[in-house]
């Protein structure tokens, strides 16, 4: 079985209560095509391989290196992740809506969230339950890879989903962008 790798951990926080989640996207991306060296049906593959040995590198032990001109200046993920500009832990839902009054227009894309750990189950099901009963969903900001997003989290089958929202300026006017479109018609009425 695999188990897919949270896209985002952190904290859903509504009120006084702070469940511990993780996201993952819905889909699988689908490869349809393959880099093969023309006139064989060798597959090519990219490695990462060190400059000056020759040796293939495992991704453990790559870090990034900022050139200083006579030497580089080594920095550890964690550091990174320890200096990115607002990143986001907690998910912090500001209101709850009712689902028919977000047009689907608004909507991109999604993610699962699930709760981290066995611990987090009951309050994970409770919120579920709440928003599918209730016809909501909550509405929260939050920042992933130095992105603010507006999002909606609901309760979808029986998991709770959080998806990116488009800000409203993000919205064409269909009418302004769609040239020659066909005069408004009046449908038949039945006699």
């Amino acid at each position: 079985m695999v188990v897919a790798r949270p896209v985002w951990a952190g904290n859903l926080s509504f009120g006084l209560v702070s469940l511990p989640v993780g996201s993952t996207r819905p889909l699988t991306a689908i490869r349809f095509f393959h880099q093969l060296q023309r006139g064989t049906s060798d597959r090519i593959r990219n490695r990462r391989v060190n400059e000056r040995t020759g040796d293939e590198v495992v991704l453990d032990d790559i870090v990034k290196g900022y050139d200083t001109g006579d030497e580089y200046v080594l920095v550890e993920p964690k550091e990174l992740d320890e200096i990115a500009p607002g990143r986001s832990r907690s998910l912090d839902i500001a209101g709850f809506v009712d689902l028919d009054e977000v047009d689907p227009i608004f909507f991109g894309t999604t993610y699962y969230l699930g709760p981290r750990g066995a611990e987090n189950a009951r309050v994970y099901s409770l919120l579920e339950q709440a928003l599918a009963k209730a016809g909501k969903a909550g509405i929260a900001t939050f920042v992933m890879r130095q992105h603010e997003y507006l999002v909606a989290v609901k309760a979808e089958n029986g998991v709770l989903t959080l998806h990116t929202l488009h800000w409203a300026d993000e919205i064409r006017d269909p009418k302004k962008e769609i040239d020659n479109r066909p005069a408004k018609r009046r449908l038949p009425t039945r006699s």
